[in-house]
């Protein structure tokens, strides 16, 4: 005997053909389909109908006393998602402003929608190339579905918190150290796609991602720095035996001019003696040319 498997996309429309024709849906197929993606399949109840009526009648003979517990007021960046005996009142989060609710029979919940910051603990991650390193970051989110936020998961807040610290982790370990000191964006981005993917279907909105931080290790850092040293040194004297080609061979070309003149040897002798005045020195050398004393050791 084979089976066939049924997607959730083909169960939700053969509930909806079955509402269309006016049949009814099996519980196990009610309790598959996602909180807060469909209106109430059956009402109250007998029971149900019963104590919303007998809550109304408790307002209406209480009505003096009873508006300080049936109104409620919520700010603007601040929705309410009520319950009527533990089901989701059709219509959506109430808000802002004054909305009702009846007493012993509602409950209700507030949401904040404001953009919310939390800072993900540092994480030792393996890099791709088998460096430990400690990551941190920070993650602004905020909650663009209250219904949702509230029906389809317990904790959005800690639920958001945990899941960007596994997805930095994820991340992270398929990336060399070089990538994740160099290209802090993208990797932002990446996570930030991926979060919002994931906490869609809870009513969360990830506005943000950014990396605050890349801790090394210690030996790691030394290591890192006598490197860049090293480097440096090695440019410092490749620029200075460059220096030096580039000086012999201008002091090449001077020589070959002063050759072609003896008398410019004479004035550099000249000029040499000016500049040794000028600082005030007790002790003056008079170079002689060899060629001097050659002729004056014949005669």
């Amino acid at each position: 005997m084979s089976y066939n498997r049924v997607s959730p996309d083909s169960e939700m429309a053969s509930y909806n053909m079955a509402q269309q024709q006016g049949g009814f849906v099996m519980k196990e197929d009610r309790d598959n389909r996602p909180i807060g993606s469909y209106e109430e399949d059956v009402g109250l109840g007998c029971c149900g109908w019963i104590l919303t009526i007998i809550s109304y009648i408790i307002v209406i003979c209480t009505f003096p006393i009873a508006l300080c517990i049936c109104i409620k007021v919520v700010q603007e960046y601040e929705r309410a998602v009520i319950f009527r005996l533990g089901r989701l009142l059709p219509g959506g989060a109430k808000g802002p402003g004054i909305f009702f609710v009846l007493p012993c029979t509602d409950e209700y919940r507030k949401v904040d929608l404001r953009t919310q910051a939390f800072d993900v603990p540092p994480q030792e991650i393996l890099t791709k190339d088998s460096v430990t390193v400690s990551v941190d970051a920070v993650v602004y989110f905020r909650v663009s579905n209250a219904t949702i936020s509230v029906a389809n998961v317990e904790n959005a807040n800690q639920s958001t918190r945990l899941l960007a610290q596994t997805t930095l982790r994820n991340i992270l370990g398929t990336k060399n150290l070089t990538e994740i000191l160099s290209d802090r964006e993208n990797i932002s981005h990446t996570m930030q796609s991926q979060l919002d993917e994931a906490t869609d279907p809870w009513g969360i909105k990830v506005e943000r991602v950014e990396i605050k931080d890349v801790r090394l290790p210690v030996q790691l850092q030394r290591a890192m720095a006598a490197e860049a040293e090293a480097a440096r040194e090695a440019r410092a004297k490749v620029i200075a035996a460059e220096g030096e080609m580039n000086a012999s061979r201008a002091l090449k070309e001077a020589a070959d001019v002063i050759a072609m003149s003896p008398s410019a040897l004479q004035l550099r002798y000249l000029q040499t003696l000016t500049s040794i005045s000028a600082e005030k020195n007790s002790t003056i050398i008079f170079p002689l040319p060899i060629d001097l004393i050659n002729n004056m050791m014949k005669k």
